[in-house]
């Protein structure tokens, strides 16, 4: 008759011990020391200098009990060997339940509390030296599972061979596995409440495999140098509100690709992106996600692995060395950050132990119907603390210089592209979230107070007071906040045909009303150049010589206009198609005149920007703009002035293709203002009608200036003045 096994030592058998360290390794029993060893798939086991251990029947248990003088001779980390059933080779190991937690209460607490903004040193995999010996602790959070297991190439893959150290009522689970080296592969094993076996990546996992493979990376610290101290101390003083930033927005798989394809990797990246920016006089490079995500097409917003650099461009050091690089040359680094939904594929977050518990539980909080994705349970403390550490990592560990915070609108309203009847009010009746909102003011205290001088912009397209106001204020924290609002006017202004523009002239005008309630960046974004919108060079009506005269009126308005700058890749050379995430932008356009005059407006305009402190020291600030004429709506011309430490540039628009002479314009003062920028310059790709490099202002009264000048405004053209002292 088969014998039957103890409760417990069945329990591990059957995968579903709660406890494996009460079983396994060296346990006092009955007055003697008992050593077991849990080995499926063993033919037999030694426990070493000791001798044979026995299997216990009708399991793949292997225990062997000691004398006294063998107790005391065993140490601390005992070592076995063993022989694999199939292949007849002999293995050895030091025991990984001969160690004590590794884990403290303290960070348990803190991580339970939502206040650890370090837990991903202690979630996850670290290679570490216990003792002298080296090896991989691992810990994740999975609350009220039967059991947690490691799994790898060093296992087999065998959910019984390395069950894991459950740490009660915090949910984490700790295993410490000597002798795997960095690159060894592995998941979590779980088995859920309800008896379902799930294999799991890491949630907090540094290092992934290269899509479609879907598996985590043992990784060590990185020894990578950083050279980057002299930008990092000044970017604490950097007075960010009154300096010049001039964003180009870029997607990393896209950019440029090797002629047979393939990717550039971080480092080439680094070798060739670096000199174009810094040409075109860009202050900072935007990433989209660079974590790791399994779908090309999700332009990495549908995150897998928040914590790893993505796989497709390089390991996390590479990574490093492209941002270290950018610092060198005076160039910031932001990245694209997704705290706001997660995708549904089974190997990441979705049901990460067969129930929720990254995304809240009801669907009607927890799923976006239109993307297809979930979304965060923010009022959960463990996974707010998630996505705070996350958000902590990019900048302290990868030297980050802020966060774009994508679909902040999603995360604050509880009916966000929702039909009635598919959502939740708040405890007090209302649509706000206020778990994400609590959220989103925590995150952006701590980064704040933990890295001054790093900025988190929101893209926050609706009317939510106070996004770029501090918490104090009682508003959400973050440094700025896409303008949403221009961008939409602008672009539905500029693709209408200029005879039509008469009557829409308040969609250039209205912005001025709202401007400086928010610290603003003015984004020509990749939304608006994919989806059938059309690439911002294809929007703009008419012929073709039109069109490139509307496309460098549209970047001069956007330069004047106060607010920092952001321009999505290919638009700066005028690309024709959407943008292609499958293919690079369409670089051979640069043969072209035209094409390479756009290239050169941008160049202009940027170094125009960063020169003048009258286009950039005031961007959030009224006395920064005042208008000369806007009202001008029937020849569709709009004249302003922007000021900043004592100087001033007079900026003029228009907006139709008939060529406008001697147009008078109200000025403070008289004398020779120099045209410093004419966008139907010949080096722009225009047809050079201007004012041959000046105009001279007279003491002759207009309107409510003391001084006036007539100024030739070129077709669908702009014009930059400046006084001559």
């Amino acid at each position: 008759m088969p014998v039957k096994l103890p409760y417990p030592l069945a329990m591990l058998q059957r995968g579903e011990s709660h406890d494996p360290f009460s079983i396994l390794g060296c346990q006092p029993e009955g007055g003697c020391t008992v050593v077991r060893a849990f080995m499926p798939n063993a033919e037999s086991v030694e426990l070493d200098n000791v001798g044979a251990m026995q299997r216990i029947p009708n399991s793949d248990i292997f225990e062997i009990a000691l004398t006294p003088e063998q107790a005391a001779a065993l140490p601390k980390h005992h070592s076995l060997t063993w022989v694999e059933k199939g292949d007849g080779n002999r293995h050895s190991g030091i025991s990984p339940y001969s160690f004590e937690p590794l884990i403290s209460d303290l960070d348990l607490h803190l991580f339970n509390e939502g206040r650890h903004h370090h837990i991903y040193r202690i979630l996850g995999a670290h290679y570490l030296v216990i003792d002298g010996i080296s090896g991989c602790r691992f810990a994740v959070w999975a609350p009220a599972v039967k059991r947690a297991s490691v799994v790898g190439d060093f296992n087999g893959w065998n959910g019984l061979r390395h069950p894991m150290r459950n740490r009660g009522g915090s949910g984490v689970w700790e295993l410490f596995i000597p002798g795997l080296t960095p690159g060894d592969l592995y998941k979590f094993e779980f088995i859920s409440k309800h008896g379902d076996c799930l294999l799991k990546a890491d949630p907090y996992g540094q290092q992934m495999t290269l899509r479609p493979d879907t598996a985590s990376k043992v990784t060590v610290p990185t020894q990578y140098h950083w050279q980057d101290g002299e930008w990092l101390s000044s970017r604490e003083q950097w007075a960010w509100m009154e300096r010049p930033m001039s964003i180009y927005e870029v997607h990393p798989g896209s950019w440029r690709r090797h002629a047979d394809g393939r990717f550039l990797n971080y480092r080439e990246l680094a070798d060739e992106l670096i000199p174009y920016v810094n040409d075109l006089g860009y202050t900072h490079i935007e990433l989209m996600p660079v974590m790791e995500h399994p779908l090309d097409q999700s332009w990495g917003y549908q995150v897998s692995g928040y914590f790893a650099p993505t796989a497709r461009f390089g390991d996390p050091d590479d990574f490093r060395y492209f941002v270290d690089q950018c610092h060198l040359h005076n160039i910031g680094v932001i990245l694209d950050w997704v705290p706001g939904h997660f995708p549904k594929d089974d190997f990441a977050l979705a049901r990460f132990t067969g129930e929720a518990v990254y995304e809240h539980a009801d669907p009607r909080r927890g799923e976006h119907r239109d993307w297809g994705t979930l979304i965060f349970d923010y009022g959960r403390r463990e996974v707010a603390n998630f996505l705070l550490a996350n958000a902590v990592y990019w900048i302290e560990e990868f030297h980050v210089d802020g966060l774009r915070v994508d679909a902040v609108a999603s995360m604050l309203y509880l009916d966000y592209s929702r039909n009635d009847g598919d959502w939740l009010p708040n405890q007090y009746g209302g649509r706000e979230n206020l778990d994400a909102i609590e959220f989103l003011r925590h995150v952006n205290g701590v980064l704040h107070a933990r890295f001054p001088g790093a900025l988190t912009i929101a893209e926050e397209s609706t009317a939510w007071p106070m996004v770029s106001r501090p918490n104090w204020m009682g508003g959400l924290g973050f440094s700025m906040k896409w303008n949403m609002g221009w961008m939409n006017d602008t672009l539905a202004y500029m693709e209408l045909d200029p005879v039509h523009r008469r009557y829409h002239h308040d969609n250039l005008t209205f912005s001025q009303m709202y401007t400086y309630t928010e610290n603003f960046v003015l984004p020509l974004s990749h939304d608006e150049v994919v989806h059938m919108k059309r690439s911002l060079l294809d929007k703009m009506p008419n012929d073709l010589w039109q069109k490139f005269a509307n496309l460098r009126l549209l970047f001069a308005w956007q330069y004047a206009h106060p607010g920092k700058k952001l321009l999505f890749m290919g638009g700066e050379f005028g690309q024709w198609h959407e943008w292609r995430d499958g293919e690079a932008i369409d670089w051979p356009l640069l043969e072209h005149n035209t094409h390479r005059g756009l290239q050169n407006l941008i160049r202009d305009l940027n170094h125009l920007y960063r020169e003048q402190p009258a286009l950039h020291r005031h961007d959030f600030e009224s006395q920064g703009f005042e208008w000369i004429e806007c009202h001008d709506s029937d020849q569709s011309v709009l004249s302003l002035i922007r000021h900043g430490a004592g100087q001033s540039v007079v900026c003029l628009f228009n907006f139709t293709p008939v060529p406008r002479k001697a147009y008078r314009i109200g000025l403070h003062h008289g004398g020779v203002y120099r045209e410093i920028l004419n966008t139907d310059a010949n080096v722009y790709g225009g047809s050079d009608v201007g004012n041959s490099g000046q105009v001279v202002a007279t003491a002759d009264a207009w309107r409510n200036f003391e001084c006036s000048a007539a100024v030739d405004l070129p077709p669908l053209g702009a014009v930059f003045l400046q006084r001559q002292e």
